[in-house]
C-alpha cells in the first residue's frame, strides 16, 4: 500500500508565503488546503479535518492566537506557529495555549517540514499507547500510515484509510455515525448516512474474510460501527 496522503492546512494571508508553502509540503507528498484569513481557516479546519495546520498569528481578521484557542476547544490536531515575533514570552504563551510548535519568519521550508514531521509523529503516538493498532490479522501502524492484513500491507484509498484510522484511534469502541461523518466528509455529505454505509462496505471488501460477516468492522446499529479488538461474529447491517 502506498502511504495515505497527510494533509495540511496553511492559515496565511499573504499569497507569496502560501505558494512557498504550499510548494514545499506538496513537495514532500502532503496534500495541501489554503485559507487566506481566520474565518475560512476555521471553516476549513472543521469541515476538511487536516492531519497538520499551520497557523500564522497576523491575520486580518482575528489574530491567531484566538483561532488557536477555537480549534483546542475541539481538536487535538498539531499546529505549528508562524511569526515575525521572537519574543520568548511570545512563544511560552502560545505553546501553554495548545500550539505544538513556534516557528519565527523568516524560515527554511526544510525546518518547518522536520517540525511538521516531528509534530505527526508525537500527535499519531499519542494517539494511542501503541502506534500499532491490532485487530485479529489487521495491523494499522498510525505513525508510518500503512495497513497490513495477516501481515501483507493492503492499499486503501484516502477515505477508507481516514475512516480505518478514526476508529483504531477508538479501538474496541463505538464511533457514532455523526462522528464519522464530521470527520471524514465536508459539506452536504455530512448529513447523509448513505455515503458511510458505502464506505464502510468498500472498506470491509479489503479487510475481511467474509464481508458480509464482518468480525472485524462491525456494525452498532444505529448508533455507529467499532473496530473490534477481539474477533467477534457480528453481522453487518
Amino acid at each position: 500500500m502506498s502511504k495515505p496522503t497527510n494533509v495540511v492546512l496553511l492559515i496565511e494571508d499573504e499569497p507569496k508565503i502560501r505558494r512557498f508553502l504550499r510548494a514545499g509540503f506538496e513537495l514532500q507528498g502532503f496534500s495541501v488546503i489554503e485559507a487566506e484569513n481566520a474565518a475560512d481557516g476555521l471553516k476549513a479546519a472543521t469541515f476538511n479535518a487536516p492531519d497538520l495546520i499551520i497557523l500564522d498569528l497576523a491575520l486580518p481578521d482575528l489574530h491567531g492566537s484566538e483561532v488557536l484557542e477555537r480549534i483546542r476547544s475541539w481538536s487535538n490536531v498539531p499546529i505549528i506557529i508562524l511569526s515575525v515575533v521572537s519574543s520568548e514570552d511570545e512563544k511560552v504563551r502560545l505553546l501553554q495555549a495548545g500550539a505544538d510548535d513556534y516557528v519565527v519568519k523568516p524560515f527554511g521550508m526544510a525546518e518547518l517540514l522536520a517540525r511538521s514531521e516531528a509534530a505527526l509523529r508525537r500527535y499519531f503516538k499519542s494517539a494511542t499507547e501503541n502506534p500499532v493498532v491490532t485487530a485479529g490479522p489487521l495491523s494499522i501502524d498510525l505513525v508510518g500510515r500503512t495497513v497490513s492484513l495477516d501481515k501483507a500491507q493492503i492499499r486503501l484509498t484516502r477515505k477508507e484509510y481516514r475512516l480505518l484510522h478514526i476508529l483504531a484511534t477508538h479501538v474496541g469502541l463505538v464511533v457514532t455515525h455523526d462522528q464519522l461523518l464530521k470527520d471524514i466528509w465536508s459539506g452536504n455529505q455530512r448529513d447523509n448516512i448513505q455515503y458511510l454505509r458505502i464506505l464502510v462496505r468498500k472498506l470491509r471488501q479489503k479487510i475481511e474474510t467474509d464481508p458480509n460477516h464482518p468480525r472485524l468492522l462491525v456494525t452498532e446499529s444505529g448508533v455507529g460501527y467499532r473496530l473490534q479488538a477481539r474477533l467477534e461474529d457480528i453481522s453487518a447491517d
